[in-house]
């Protein structure tokens, strides 16, 4: 289905009319600003698109896409049985002069889900906070930020898991996260061991350290790339490190983990089989770009991929 069209507002409101307001999961997503060109880092194209495919695909949901960072509305969270963050991070990340709401948030036992960049949290201003929200994030000089392709295997037992199937992207997977202490609350989703050509750079703040090397050249240690973390007051976290390229939405099973994990961040029952994630098209891809598409683009091969991975993985 070709359903979006260029957003005109910074705020979009989509519902689902067959259920009640009462009976439906509040989604509240923050979608940061342009940032790394077309196709890539977009936060307002990815949101809206998860959005739809929460609405449109799947039953009792009712969502709201902030775009182009922090809403201005200071009640912009009330009632959220889930907020979904997909936007630059650091010392950049649109949520630390924000802390206290959504702290109020976490309290009343909102779901949290952090998409790429949104994962990095400065250690000391939020890192204590997000740590006991979702359980990890990436942290600088300890975490890194490398491309490489993930070979996904076995799948634990999980509702953010339904329906999924062992699959390989290339992507930027963030990795080597910092955790609770012994994994407390904590439950690894997506893990591969990195190749070792992804600590071929040089050490620095996001590419590598002794930490990592130690994990990954000498012992061997998986990585986890996405987790689930439970917090004491039954509140749900949930950080996925993939989607810096847009065009791997187009995976049916990258697009069914991230929408089951907001499901499950919300509180929602997550179907046996996962959520519905949709037929996509790359004019569905396409479509809210922040950027004109360049003239060196190789639209055909990501066409392609698309079109691929539909086959070999279904959209349903």
């Amino acid at each position: 289905m070709r359903f979006f069209l260029r957003a005109l507002l910074t705020t979009v409101l989509l519902l689902t009319p067959a259920l009640s307001v009462s009976a439906q999961k509040r989604v509240v997503f923050v979608a940061g600003p342009r940032s790394h060109g077309y196709g890539a880092h977009e936060h307002n194209a990815g949101s809206l698109l998860l959005g739809r495919l929460l609405t449109q695909e799947n039953k009792g949901f009712d969502v709201v896409v902030h775009q182009n960072g922090w809403p201005a509305d200071a009640k912009a969270f009330d009632g959220a049985d889930a907020i979904v963050i997909f936007s630059n991070g650091g010392a950049g990340h649109p949520a630390l002069p924000h802390l206290p709401a959504l702290q109020r948030a976490m309290e009343r036992g909102a779901g949290l889900v952090l998409l790429h960049y949104a994962v990095e949290i400065p250690a000391d201003s939020g890192g204590k906070q997000f740590l006991d929200w979702t359980g990890g994030y990436f942290e600088t000089n300890w975490s890194v930020n490398p491309v490489w392709t993930m070979q996904s295997v076995n799948f634990p037992t999980h509702p953010s898991t339904r329906g999924l199937k062992p699959y390989e992207i290339n992507d930027e997977w963030y990795y080597h996260m910092r955790f609770r202490e012994g994994m407390r609350g904590v439950q690894p989703i997506l893990t591969a061991l990195p190749p070792a050509s992804s600590l071929s750079r040089q050490d620095g703040l996001h590419s590598g350290n002794p930490h990592v090397r130690a994990a990954v050249l000498e012992r061997k240690e998986p990585q986890h790339l996405a987790w689930a973390g439970e917090r004491a007051n039954g509140g749900r976290g949930f950080g996925f490190t993939g989607a810096h390229f847009h065009w791997n939405w187009g995976h049916p099973m990258q697009r069914r983990l991230v929408l089951n994990a907001i499901a499950w961040a919300a509180r929602a029952e997550v179907p046996a089989t996962g959520m519905n994630v949709g037929v996509l098209a790359m004019e569905d891809l396409e479509a809210n770009q922040d950027d004109q598409r360049p003239g060196n683009f190789d639209r055909e091969r990501w066409r392609l991929l698309v079109e691929q991975w539909s086959r070999d993985f279904g959209n349903k």
